[in-house]
C-alpha cells in the first residue's frame, strides 16, 4: 500500500474549498450593508469626507470584494 492512498486522506478538502468559495460573497455583501447602514464614523484617515456618502470607505471596499467573489455563484446559476 502506498503512502497517501488512504480512503479518507484529503477527501474533505475540495468540498471545504467549495463551501468557502460560496461563503465569501454573501459575507462581504452583509458586511457592506451593515457598514453602510450603521452610520458609524468613517475611516479616521478620511475625516474631511466624513458624512459624504453611506457607501464610502469600508462599505465600498466590502461591496467590491463581494462583486469580486461572485464567481462561484455565477457558475452555479449558469449551470442551471
Amino acid at each position: 500500500m502506498q503512502a497517501g492512498n488512504d480512503a479518507g486522506s484529503g477527501s474533505a478538502a475540495p468540498g471545504l474549498a467549495r463551501m468557502l468559495g460560496f461563503a465569501a460573497m454573501p459575507v462581504f455583501a452583509l458586511m457592506a450593508l451593515w457598514t453602510g447602514l450603521s452610520g458609524g464614523p468613517s475611516d479616521m484617515l478620511c475625516m474631511s469626507t466624513q458624512g459624504s456618502s453611506p457607501l464610502d470607505g469600508m462599505a465600498m471596499m466590502y461591496g467590491l470584494m463581494s462583486v469580486f467573489h461572485a464567481a462561484p455563484w455565477l457558475r452555479l446559476v449558469q449551470r442551471r
